[in-house]
């Protein structure tokens, strides 16, 4: 499905994509009073709102320090001349790259990275160095989690 931008969101629409970035858990009912709808409104609402493709998925935030990753990386990639493909497959299959964009300008990928030492890290980058040049950066902090953009 191809997904248009979207510029009439209304206040309403505004409402629940507000309440439910906050809390994607919460209940229709608890919905509906975020919105000031009734139940079936804001169903009726929220299932307009996924037709759409404003509304793409409902998902849950993981902190990857409680599941053992105390680490992460921003790697900037660069492939080798004919490696471009091979790179991104390597990139897709290795699960401890947990988000990846491909990009303009000098590198062809920048990627986020989990991992639980230093000795990993270099495991990791060894497999994609044979393809590419790499640039890496260890997160301090995340001053921005991901957010809503304005919605107006």
């Amino acid at each position: 499905m191809s997904v248009q931008p979207n510029n009439d969101l209304d206040d309403i629409d505004r409402r629940i994509l507000e309440a439910l970035a906050a809390d994607a858990r919460m209940s229709l009912k608890e919905l509906a009073q975020a919105a000031g709808l009734s139940s079936p409104s804001a169903g009726e609402r929220l299932r307009r709102l996924e037709e759409r493709g404003v509304i793409s998925a409902f998902t849950v935030d993981i902190d990857p320090t409680a599941l053992g990753y105390p680490l992460q990386a921003i790697v900037r990639v660069r492939p080798l001349p004919g490696q471009l493909h091979v790179v991104e497959r390597i990139i897709q299959e290795t699960p401890e790259f947990v988000e990846c964009d491909k990009v303009t300008g000098d590198d062809c990928f920048v990627a986020r990275l989990v991992v639980r030492s230093m000795a990993q890290l270099d495991t990791i980058l060894d497999k994609v160095a044979e393809k590419a040049e790499t640039s890496t950066s260890m997160v301090k902090a995340s001053p921005v989690k991901r957010r809503l953009p304005p919605l107006s």
